[in-house]
């Protein structure tokens, strides 16, 4: 067993120059006790005690995120833990287990003031640590942020591209078949002979028709209707491919009477191929349109996350449209928008100037905000989302509110506390708000929250010019 002594307390670097005398009391103050494998030292909610130096063993600080630990520190023989001078921590927000056969020197809480007092060296070193774990474990707590981040982006990013990339490889395929030629439509529409007249008078029907502003497409019960009559009258009129083909004439809003008129102008022997090559047209515009729109949405997507993500820019604050942020968080989340059922109410006052802010980090306060609104959102089945605005002297203030059922007053002053959490086992890690109130902070802003039942606003307000 290691006995304690100056001479082994001064290998511990931040220890080194501490005078013996004030070694010796620490010794002396301190408690020698032992753990067993897995005990736990503390769990969320107790009492911070300390500070403690380990002696033999090993020590694990885990939390519980999503049903599962989370480890993120493990001391060894010679760290410095527990409650420091200075520390405005009280109460554990993380588990503290013993690996193996655990022994540790354990300064009683109840004399720090005299620590502080009476031993300005050791007090010095110890706010030494303090400082550096404090920054530790905030860099922990922002990179977990951000992965927790990435992943709901990911998700819904995934299913935004999935729309349009599978209607490219839709609409592609359906094109191609329809473009493709064989010997017999060759023949078929090679033979045609119309006289100019003809084709001026059938160019000029079939362009007015199709260049008619076209109404909200129908419901499915009013298209199968309207594909059925057509399909009956290119089959009473023995067109080939009758049904394949009538809905390529609803997708352009025919009527029987655009077919009748059609009809009357082509050469009966002449009608089949060229409804045909009517149709095929149609089709092949309506399909080249869908694959330009959704390989746009694509390119908007892509555009979005780099914007979003500021990739080409560097981390320091520069000026921006904050509104642009917000739009770009908005198109992020429009998956879950849309899954769950949410009006989104944008109420900006443009004139506002740019803003001197990290742009990144802005985007990962709206993020935030975001997602958790619409998360207290999902149970209404159709929540109200308003995002305000304006500038409030040399600061902007931007209010993010909801409708759902609001926080329980006796937490809402918890709500900014590392791992607190209201939702439920698997959804929230606690991190969220906690990340949001240090960004807003280092922009040298604050961040409030203002509930009720059915209204939920939290206000971020930062200066313009940073």
């Amino acid at each position: 067993m290691q006995t304690v002594t100056i001479d082994w307390l001064k290998k511990i670097e931040v220890l080194q120059d501490i005078p013996d005398a004030q070694l010796q009391w620490f010794i002396d103050m301190s408690e020698d006790r032992s753990f067993a494998d897995g005990d736990y030292v503390l769990e969320p909610g107790q009492a911070l005690t300390g500070p403690h130096i380990l002696l033999e063993g090993k020590m694990r600080f885990f939390v519980m995120q999503s049903g599962s630990m989370r480890e993120y520190l493990i001391f060894e023989p010679g760290a410095i833990t527990g409650y420091l001078p200075f520390s405005r921590a009280k109460i554990s927000s993380s588990y503290v287990q013993a690996i193996g056969e655990l022994r540790m020197l354990m300064f009683p809480t109840a004399h720090i003031h005299d620590m502080i007092t009476q031993n300005f060296e050791l007090t010095q070193a110890l706010v030494h640590i303090m400082s550096n774990r404090v920054r530790e474990f905030a860099n922990f707590q922002q990179q977990g942020e951000k992965m927790m981040a990435l992943g709901k982006l990911s998700a819904g990013l995934a299913h935004e591209l999935n729309n349009p990339a599978s209607a490219i490889v839709r609409d592609s395929s359906t094109l191609i078949k329809h473009v493709q030629l064989s010997p017999e439509v060759f023949k078929d529409r090679f033979s045609i002979k119309l006289s100019p007249e003809t084709v001026d008078t059938l160019s000029d029907t079939f362009f007015a028709i199709i260049s008619k502003e076209r109404p909200l497409a129908p419901g499915l019960k009013q298209r199968t209707a309207l594909e059925d009559k057509l399909g009956d009258w290119l089959d009473d009129n023995d067109i080939d491919h009758a049904w394949e083909i009538a809905e390529n004439f609803v997708d352009y809003n025919f009527s029987i009477d655009n077919l009748d008129a059609l009809a009357a102008i082509i050469p009966e022997a002449y009608r089949s191929p060229l409804f045909n090559w009517m149709a095929t047209k149609l089709c092949a515009e309506k399909m080249m349109g869908d694959i330009r729109e959704s390989a746009r949405r694509i390119a908007e997507l892509v555009n979005s996350v780099k914007n979003f993500t500021h990739m080409d820019q560097g981390q320091d604050k520069q000026y921006a449209d904050i509104h642009k942020g917000i739009a770009n968080t908005l198109t992020m989340l429009g998956y879950k928008i849309r899954k769950g059922n949410i009006e989104i109410v944008q109420d900006y006052d443009l004139s506002l100037p740019p803003v001197n802010a990290v742009i990144g980090e802005l985007n990962q306060v709206w993020t935030n905000l975001i997602d958790n609104a619409l998360d207290a959102m999902e149970p209404t089945k159709k929540g109200v989302l308003t995002i305000r605005t304006k500038k409030d002297g040399e600061f902007v203030e931007v209010t993010i509110t909801d409708n759902g059922p609001g926080i329980p007053a006796e937490v809402q002053s918890k709500v900014f506390d590392p791992f607190f959490t209201t939702k439920e086992m698997g959804k929230g890690t606690g991190m969220g708000l906690e990340v949001v109130h240090r960004i807003v902070d280092q922009h040298k802003g604050t961040v409030k929250l203002k509930s009720k039942p059915g209204e939920t606003a939290f206000v971020v307000c930062f200066p313009i010019n940073g």
